[in-house]
């Protein structure tokens, strides 16, 4: 990983349901759950300020310290989100170990325009915001930059350069983003080749 990780402070939640986790949300905790490497599962609470900002960041990796004890390394492996689709509610966490690999989704960090999308009327479509990964959980990159200046009009995932130890899961010919012309632009384009075509004849 090319930061450090950080660690988040969890309190152990002996109570369930949602009305307690309603509770904990209205006083700024996060219903969250940690298991696997064959420990039990443990119900916890983080602070959801704290944790909803290094998730914002990129971050898939935490230490988490539980009642103040011995640090565990985890990984994100799911989010529950509210009804409406814009909150976190409950995190899933799952134990893992530094070389440990693992499949997780990459934020795609876009900069500059591809070629044809800096002609008038043209526009950029994005058909892809995040990809699926497999690296080590050490070699998880918080995002994946992909510089479109470099390219024509269509970038598959398979052009996508990703760094070392980080393989692609989604299929190569998925698409990334693709340039899209203006409505009427084939026609018109037709229309002109018709036009010339006719006046060749005429001469």
């Amino acid at each position: 990983m090319s930061h450090e990780t950080p660690t988040l402070p969890a309190e152990r939640r002996e109570r369930h349901g949602s009305r307690y986790a309603q509770r904990l949300r209205k006083a700024g905790r996060l219903p969250a759950i940690v298991y696997g490497h064959g420990s039990d599962p443990m119900s916890i609470s983080v602070d959801a300020k704290e944790t909803l900002a290094h998730l914002h960041h990129g971050n898939h990796v935490f230490n988490l310290s539980v009642d103040g004890g011995d640090t565990e390394t985890c990984l994100v492996k799911d989010l529950q989100f509210g009804y409406m689709g814009d909150d976190v509610i409950h995190v899933d966490f799952a134990r893992v170990n530094l070389d440990e690999k693992v499949r997780v989704l990459i934020h795609l960090d876009f900069h500059g325009t591809p070629a044809a999308g800096k002609k008038g009327g043209f526009n950029v479509v994005h058909d892809l915001a995040e990809i699926e990964v497999e690296c080590a959980v050490r070699n998880i990159p918080e995002n994946l930059r992909v510089d479109l200046d470099g390219f024509e009009d269509i970038v598959h995932v398979s052009d996508l350069t990703l760094p070392d130890g980080v393989v692609a899961t989604t299929p190569g010919e998925t698409l990334v983003i693709h340039v899209q012309a203006p409505v009427g632009a084939s026609d018109e384009e037709e229309d002109g080749e018709d036009d010339a075509g006719a006046e060749t004849s005429e001469g």
